[in-house]
């Protein structure tokens, strides 16, 4: 058996990892817009298509991070983040590093490989029945 075939053991937890850390980063997302923390993002109160994505991303965050629906929520935050990318990078540039967009497409990529592969360990979604 050759090294790689052995780390296939380990894939549960690679996508654990993938998981949690994205749910972390993606909830700060929303708590810099909602809470303005750890620093705020936009001044004043949000307009109600930003108030929505705030509160997808503190919530869906949330879910994704202890696995719980993971399938559906990561499809709608995937859904979030093309919409996200469209209507606020995209116009800037057609490049994602000039339109400051290559978070948004990495967090719809990874939600729409999550959305496919599960949660992986460490999930609500896969917790084992007593």
């Amino acid at each position: 058996m050759s090294t790689f075939e052995r780390l296939s053991a380990y894939r549960p937890y690679g996508l654990a990892a993938l998981r949690i850390i994205t749910a972390l980063l993606f909830i700060e997302h929303g708590t810099m817009k909602l809470f303005a923390f750890p620093a705020e993002q936009m001044a004043g109160s949000l307009p109600p298509l930003m108030l929505f994505a705030a509160l997808l991303e503190l919530v869906g965050g949330l879910l994704i991070l202890i696995g719980l629906l993971t399938r559906p929520v990561a499809f709608l935050l995937a859904g979030e983040m093309a919409v996200a990318y469209f209507m606020a990078h995209a116009p800037k540039s057609f490049f994602p590093a000039l339109n400051q967009g290559d978070a948004a497409i990495l967090f719809c990529f990874v939600f729409l490989y999550l959305f496919f592969s599960g949660a992986g360990a460490f999930s609500v979604d896969n917790r084992k029945a007593a």
